[in-house]
């Protein structure tokens, strides 16, 4: 399955598609099993395809192209791996377009589009909702790091050190013995937040998760640079023998709770720059006309498709993508419901 980098660079190709006369098919389809371990897509796929293609003339060029699309998907979901969880798929034969991206993350319902323009609003959606993060679980003597994207494990690597022994000795002794074990202590939180360190900078992440017994907790925290603890959004409880799947399950959902708690500040900064006349602008018609201009920085947008007419969110999406400007999705409609849904701040003002 695709990592991040190349789920956002087929994002892109796919928002500088222009089809022409051809229709396009943009396919969601949800291939997480039910309770008796299977998936149910098929009934769907067959009456829904069937179904758009049967508004177009018997003859059309249209048909014709919607007709080799079907086939091609068809085909496709027969050879599914059955780790994927969800499945995008955008295509045009009139125009030599079949984009299919298998996705660990998973697509709630599944979703036909038919259109002049590949409805990109979801697969968005998904590379907001699951970022790219590091994941550290550690006690006193082991460490294990994980960077997730994607809801899918990229990369894992380890910290171990020598466990450290009871002592039951008084006296000189055991403050001596003490001295030691906090010393290793000390080493081994050194050690693995030099890792962690050198994993973020190198790789550019920008979310860290922490999960750490009360023993080395603190010591790990004083040892961590400025720049690497301003990257800390969460900590969590997690026994750092925890499953690999608990680990994901656990840490998205605390990033995502992070997030939403975020929503209201981050959408009352660009109000209020809004208001003030400053670098921010609201609704769809000025988001539309800024990034026309090149203006848009980061585009907030209400996380429910419906909130939009016709394919105006997947035209936001598109230019979000076609200026390099971020895109935030707010959770609760309520917070940009009084502004058209849409909001988004500046790079500069005309």
């Amino acid at each position: 399955m695709p990592q991040l980098e190349q789920l956002a660079t087929r994002l892109d190709r796919l928002a500088s598609i222009e089809a022409g006369p051809f229709p396009v098919i943009s396919l969601y389809l949800n291939l997480q099993a039910d309770e008796h371990g299977k998936d149910r897509f098929e009934p769907f796929l067959r009456k829904e395809l069937a179904d758009r293609i049967r508004t177009y003339g018997t003859s059309s060029p249209e048909r014709r192209s919607l007709e080799q699309d079907a086939d091609k998907i068809r085909r496709y979901v027969g050879n599914l791996e059955p780790s994927v969880n969800g499945l995008a798929v955008f295509a045009c034969a009139g125009a030599e377009l079949f984009e299919a991206i298998p996705l660990a993350a998973p697509i709630d319902q599944h979703r036909l589009y038919v259109s002049s323009v590949p409805h990109l609003y979801p697969l968005a959606k998904i590379l907001d909702e699951y970022p790219r993060y590091l994941a550290l679980l550690t006690d006193t003597h082991s460490a294990r790091i994980f960077v997730f994207a994607a809801n899918a494990v990229e990369k894992t690597g380890r910290v171990e050190n020598a466990k450290t022994k009871h002592h039951k000795q008084g006296g000189w002794s055991q403050a001596r013995y003490q001295r030691h074990n906090e010393n290793d202590q000390l080493l081994h939180a050194k050690e693995v937040v030099d890792t962690v360190a050198r994993i973020v900078r190198d790789e550019k992440i920008d979310k860290i998760v922490l999960s750490g017994d009360e023993v080395i907790m603190p010591t790990l925290r004083e040892q961590l640079p400025k720049d690497v603890a301003d990257r800390v959004v969460e900590i969590v409880k997690l026994d750092v023998k925890a499953p690999e799947h608990e680990v994901l399950a656990s840490t998205i959902a605390a990033l995502r709770e992070k997030d939403a708690a975020g929503d209201r500040e981050r959408v009352e900064q660009v109000i209020g720059a809004y208001r003030a006349n400053a670098l921010a602008c609201v609704g769809v018609d000025a988001a539309m006309k800024a990034f026309e201009m090149g203006q848009v920085d980061e585009l907030l947008m209400t996380s429910t498709p419906d909130a939009f007419k016709d394919d105006t969110a997947d035209r936001l999406v598109a230019k979000a993508r076609q200026t390099s400007a971020k895109i935030r999705f707010i959770e609760d409609p309520s917070l940009l419901a009084g502004v058209g849904d849409v909001a988004a701040s500046l790079r500069f003002k005309i």
